[in-house]
């Protein structure tokens, strides 16, 4: 199974670009029926999601719903919850584990937990363990920088590094990033993207199909890492157990398992 690294939001009520999405080469299409839809056409949007959702899809499609605590969710898990398109469920501004044990037991699909508040934040381990169906958290930084009252990019990195141990410490896979908002900033996604690369995050949410290689591209092994990786993971079949490579490099069972870790992403290129 291929590690999904690029997930494209696109909004529910524009069935055109869902179909451009879908051929976008993102690894994950989600569909928003959330902040992307204006309050006058969730209704619609709702329904555009069902109609293209009863059949499966070419790529795995997520459907972000409703806030949890307002009319429209609801509405939302009726009419997609079960529907065979459907590959996963992304809940909104979630702040405690109850809310997601409440929606397991109504779905069959996979869930994932966006936190977007503090208090979603203070949380995010006992939301990530909530439930086996939670298969993913991760943030929603534009939400949670005005909850927080953040202006500097800085002021997110201890929220950002207690999302990727939450998820860890769960048993889930290392979170994407949250969208970088400038869809023609190229050169400050690709920074932005190395900087959530060095803090333990594995992929990232974008918004416009541009976003996608660059995103690809910062979070694939270099050929120098692949290179090392294998080293690592020969001389650990050669030899088992801890050991000093020539080089000087001490290696031991997490750090092979780093190594593979970067052989299986780097078989993706």
């Amino acid at each position: 199974m291929t590690v999904p690294l690029t997930w494209l939001y696109v909004p529910g009520d524009r069935p055109h670009v869902v179909t451009k999405a879908l051929a976008s080469g993102a690894d994950v299409v989600v569909i928003d029926l959330e902040d992307a839809v204006a309050p006058d056409r969730k209704e619609y949007a709702r329904a555009a999601t069902a109609e293209r959702l009863a059949e499966e899809q070419p790529v795995p499609v997520h459907v972000r719903v409703n806030a949890l605590d307002g009319p429209a969710a609801p509405a939302d898990l009726r009419a997609v919850g079960a529907l065979p398109g459907v590959s996963g469920l992304r809940l909104p501004k979630v702040t405690s584990p109850g809310q997601v044990t409440r929606i397991a037991d109504r779905t069959p699909r996979p869930l994932y937990a966006l936190l977007e508040t503090a208090l979603g934040v203070e949380h995010a381990y006992a939301i990530a363990a909530a439930h086996p169906s939670l298969r993913g958290v991760s943030l929603g930084e534009s939400d949670l920088r005005a909850d927080l009252g953040v202006r500097e990019e800085a002021g997110l990195d201890w929220c950002r590094s207690r999302v990727v141990v939450a998820a860890r410490a769960a048993g889930l896979a290392p979170p994407p990033q949250s969208v970088h908002p400038d869809t023609r900033d190229l050169e400050g996604l690709a920074a932005s993207c190395a900087r959530g690369r060095a803090l333990g995050f594995l992929g990232r949410s974008a918004i416009h199909p541009r976003q996608l290689p660059i995103i690809e591209r910062a979070y694939l092994p270099t050929q120098r890492e692949i290179e090392e990786a294998e080293t690592i993971v020969k001389a650990a079949a050669a030899e088992p157990g801890a050991q000093a490579l020539p080089d000087g490099r001490f290696i031991d069972a997490a750090v092979v398992a780093a190594a593979q870790r970067t052989l299986s992403l780097g078989r993706r290129a």
